[in-house]
């Protein structure tokens, strides 16, 4: 029998829904199955309401865990949809992240070069952030504020909070949340380094004769500051 796949129709929400146990079930089910299953087969394997079955696989569609199947035609009458689970990972399990970070930073710290490593990390990643704008190069395009004005675009899209300073001819940004607090605690010396990379690799790409020649931790209780000074000054 030839089958051909019924793309699923695009679901508002974005977010799975929770598995609970019957959807769990129902996904078992088509995963031990040797192919498709009607709601019929899923019904009667699991003795339950045809609805039930209806309204867990519909989720399960949306959720990308299961795909409907539709048989060629033969005979009079509709075929029934069937049912597959699709092949790949459950994308609804748990995430650690952070448990990947820590095992990456605590070999990293083995490292006699580890702050070094840690800054070049932070600027190859930040010049891959700091493609110049279309029709020009930061500085034909900007001032002297514009490139200041895209770092603080993209430390508030890393989830940095950054705030502007000035004292004077000097210009400051301070950083009042940090996306890696937990691990930034525990190895500041990395972690720092590794965002004050960040921004000197954007900088490099957006205004070359400015950068941020410092990251201060904790330069108040609530804030760490980044110094921008200009390139060769002491």
């Amino acid at each position: 029998m030839r089958e051909r796949t019924v793309q699923p129709m695009p679901s508002g929400n974005a977010n799975r829904a929770p598995v609970g146990r019957r959807r769990r079930e129902v996904l078992r089910v088509l995963k031990e199955a040797s192919g498709p299953l009607s709601i019929n087969d899923i019904v009667e394997r699991l003795d339950v309401h045809p609805n039930t079955v209806r309204f867990h696989l519909q989720a399960l569609v949306e959720s990308a865990q299961v795909e409907r199947v539709e048989a060629d035609r033969h005979g009079p009458g509709r075929p029934p949809l069937l049912f597959r689970p699709v092949r790949g990972m459950d994308r609804a399990g748990p995430r650690q992240y952070r448990l990947l970070a820590e095992l990456l930073m605590a070999e990293l710290a083995t490292d006699p070069e580890r702050t070094a490593r840690a800054v070049e990390a932070g600027r190859a990643w930040g010049r891959r952030q700091g493609s110049p704008p279309v029709g020009g190069n930061s500085a034909e395009t900007f001032g002297p504020q514009g490139p200041v004005t895209r770092l603080m675009g993209l430390l508030d899209d890393v989830g940095f909070a950054p705030v502007q300073r000035q004292d004077g001819e000097q210009m400051h940004i301070g950083l009042r949340h940090c996306p890696f607090l937990e691990l930034a605690e525990a190895r500041s010396e990395i972690v720092c380094s590794l965002h004050l990379g960040l921004m000197q690799g954007a900088m490099e790409a957006w205004w070359p004769t400015l950068t941020v020649d410092r990251l201060e931790p904790f330069a108040e209780p609530d804030l760490c500051l980044a110094h921008l000074t200009p390139v060769g000054a002491s």
